[in-house]
């Protein structure tokens, strides 16, 4: 190995572990730029209708998303109250009614054995509270989350000076390309945000509107839980179903069973129609690049990282697409 090779390769392992040490770091600042690009979506927009300079059109963004936050809080908060309080009622009837079924099943019988001393609401509690503390601190303090919105907002005010520092640090050969790349990842990621949010807030009136015709406890809830996780594709809709599931299960299994047809309904209708239709002009991941990229920065960095596992890897795919097959595979 000659000392070019050496010095490359030392660059590379020291890069590396600064990048492991400051993940927590490298983590927010991605956190804003995916922010930064929601907000900047939302000014374009409002430049198409009024000729506003940015940093006005960005002030009406934010007024907007504190109004309809305060909005929706009125409306929603107190009954979500309300649901929570009586979720955490029902759930040891839930426990309770999962043993029963079991008890009822001779196939099962081993199982049901170990339930009680597996499975109780007792145990659940200091397990649920735990979960909840680790996906609190792994999800940063209040703190790290305002400074996320605060650095996402002083990006988005001046999107094309921090674009320039990143273009003026490569070779000056490559300057056209990352200029090219900056521009093409930007429209990938602020395409799959629009549909995404789209996509989630189609589900949760979905949910909602078939979940109350049904009549089904914690149905807003419930919703809303489903809404959220759809920004989580494949894990997240399966999870999301398994609270509306248990709550029907309580009432009858007649009731279960119509919940889970309407949630294959809306997942199949969601995830093969309604995503593919709104994500067709952008990137639209494979199953199991989605699946792999949550998995992976879920090991490695908990919930943020499954969070943004989906951004993270609209991103690589293209930055994979732009430079190693066009600049690498393509030349070979």
């Amino acid at each position: 190995m000659n000392s070019k090779s050496l010095i490359t390769t030392l660059t590379l392992i020291t890069s590396a572990f600064l990048a492991w040490q400051l993940r927590w770091v490298l983590l927010i600042i991605f956190g804003a730029v995916v922010i930064s690009v929601g907000f900047d979506v939302l000014i374009k927009k409002i430049q198409r209708f009024i000729k506003l300079s940015r940093k006005p059109a960005l002030g009406i963004v934010l007024i907007l998303l504190l109004i309809g936050g305060s909005v929706v809080y009125t409306f929603l908060a107190p009954e979500l109250i309300i649901q929570t309080k009586d979720l955490e009622n029902l759930a040891p009837n839930l426990i309770d009614k999962l043993k029963s079924i079991l008890s009822g099943e001779l196939r099962l019988l081993n199982l049901e054995n170990s339930f009680p001393e597996k499975i109780s609401w007792e145990n659940i509690q200091p397990i649920s509270n735990k979960l909840l503390g680790f996906a609190g601190g792994a999800a940063n303090s209040i703190f790290q989350l305002l400074l996320t919105v605060l650095l996402a907002i002083l990006l988005a005010l001046d999107p094309n000076a921090h674009r320039k520092i990143l273009i003026s640090a490569t070779p000056r050969s490559k300057r056209k390309t990352v200029e090219e790349l900056l521009d093409q990842c930007r429209n990938a990621l602020g395409g799959w945000l629009s549909g995404m949010t789209i996509s989630a807030i189609s589900v949760f009136l979905l949910t909602w509107a078939g979940l109350s015709f049904l009549k089904v406890p914690l149905a807003l809830l419930s919703a809303l839980i489903c809404g959220i996780l759809t920004f989580v594709p494949i894990i997240g809709p399966t999870a999301a179903s398994l609270l509306p599931l248990g709550v029907s299960l309580l009432i009858s299994p007649s009731l279960m069973i119509q919940v889970l047809i309407l949630r294959l309904a809306l997942q199949n209708f969601e995830a093969f129609l309604l995503t593919p239709l709104l994500l067709r002009r952008t990137v639209n991941l494979l199953p199991t690049v989605a699946l792999t990229s949550q998995l992976s920065l879920g090991a490695l960095l908990g919930l943020p990282g499954v969070l943004l596992a989906l951004p993270l890897a609209v991103v690589l795919q293209v930055g994979m697409q732009k430079i190693l097959v066009k600049q690498v595979m393509d030349k070979l």
